[in-house]
């Protein structure tokens, strides 16, 4: 039987954890970590209530210190350490993995963290999958998929631009903020104020966020997006020299990106934005529960009759009912593709760091967890 160590017994850790214990074919040891007794008892009940029975689920209290030493009983015949802690964690939750000779995903889109793990891991005999998630993550295998298709469909091996946009919104949203928030008011806060790589003619650039906005029309409904930081995942790098311009933005209701961005030159300085930010959105933006999660990718260029060609994808999922509970939408398109992942780490067939490009889209898109999560999507 597999053995998966969930650190994070937050929203996303828990929806792992149900998704994991929910699995028909997929016999499973799955133990939580984190250091609120509180958020463990929470977790548990919710499970309890998604699948009616908690069997093979178990509970830890992990040390605010983070000793490895108090980890040794736990972690010793672990399979997997599914990292759902907040990003600077991270590189400590890798350490452990190094240690105990686990295998290891996280989520963050946290840029000097993934380096650092990766210079740590690179000669690991476990694997390291980074950046799995939705944005980075999903959206990324999706946009090799497309990218994949377009150059097989019209005989290329290059293309023009490869755009990947997520928004994690409220159904429902009111002035002057247009937004609700459904995950991390930290997160949010971070990709609005950080740096976005991104690729222009063939080069990696560092772009300001919010500096190139645009208008999307998704379905017959009007979004914002603009440049954030973190989605992109290595794509940039590992393919900057097929495609012309690749970058990554997130979406938004009209008006919201105005609001953040006149707040943001109310600022003086540059050390302590993002906390600041984060302090004003949370006095005026509600949390909220009823979500969705819009998705575009568009890949475009000339086909061999040098045709400008372009392929898209355009999806909004909606909240996922299991049992006697409603996962909310970022919960399962996050969740989902970190447990594929794990999956494909028991296989045993992968070591060292492993980055979204070097994942086969296929792997992670036709999944059956993944499928179950992103059930409730229209394409196009």
């Amino acid at each position: 039987m597999d053995k998966i160590f969930i650190a994070g017994a937050g929203g996303i850790g828990r929806a792992a954890a149900l998704f994991i214990l929910d699995s028909q074919d997929w016999g499973c040891e799955v133990v939580i970590g984190d250091t609120s007794r509180f958020q463990l008892e929470e977790a548990n009940e919710w499970i309890h209530r998604g699948i009616g029975h908690t069997n093979g689920l178990s509970a830890f209290i992990m040390p605010e210190d983070g000793n490895p030493e108090a980890f040794s009983n736990v972690l010793q015949d672990t399979d997997v350490l599914l990292d759902c802690l907040p990003g600077r964690f991270a590189p400590a939750m890798a350490k452990l993995c190094l240690q105990f000779g686990m295998h290891y995903v996280n989520l963050t889109e946290y840029v000097n963290e993934t380096n650092e793990i990766k210079e740590l891991a690179k000669d690991a005999d476990t694997g390291f999958i980074l950046q799995t998630g939705l944005a980075p993550g999903y959206i990324n295998n999706l946009g090799v998929h497309l990218a994949e298709t377009f150059m097989n469909r019209y005989e290329v091996d290059k293309l023009e631009r490869l755009s990947m946009r997520v928004g994690a919104l409220s159904q429902f949203c009111e002035s002057p903020h247009f937004y609700g928030f459904t995950w991390s008011s930290i997160g949010v806060a971070t990709e609005y104020v950080k740096d976005s790589e991104a690729v222009r003619n063939h080069a990696i650039v560092r772009l300001p966020s919010l500096s190139e906005p645009e208008t999307l029309n998704l379905n017959g409904k009007v979004y914002e997006a603009d440049l954030t930081s973190g989605g992109a995942a290595d794509l940039p790098e590992e393919f900057k020299d097929q495609v012309k311009d690749i970058d990554y933005k997130t979406i938004r209701y009209p008006g919201h990106f105005d609001w953040v961005k006149n707040y943001l030159k109310s600022i003086e300085g540059d050390n302590s934005k993002i906390d600041q930010l984060e302090k004003h959105m949370l006095k005026m933006i509600p949390h909220m529960e009823d979500d969705v999660v819009v998705m575009y990718v568009s890949v475009s260029g000339f086909d061999k009759h040098g045709i400008l060609r372009s392929i898209q994808s355009t999806q909004h999922v909606y909240p996922l009912i299991i049992g006697g509970i409603t996962m909310r939408a970022i919960q399962t398109c996050t969740a989902a593709p970190m447990v594929e992942c794990a999956k494909l780490l028991l296989s045993g067939n992968y070591k060292g760091i492993i980055t979204q490009s070097q994942i086969d889209p296929a792997a992670i898109l036709d999944g059956a967890i993944v499928r179950q999560a992103y059930a409730s999507f229209h394409e196009e």
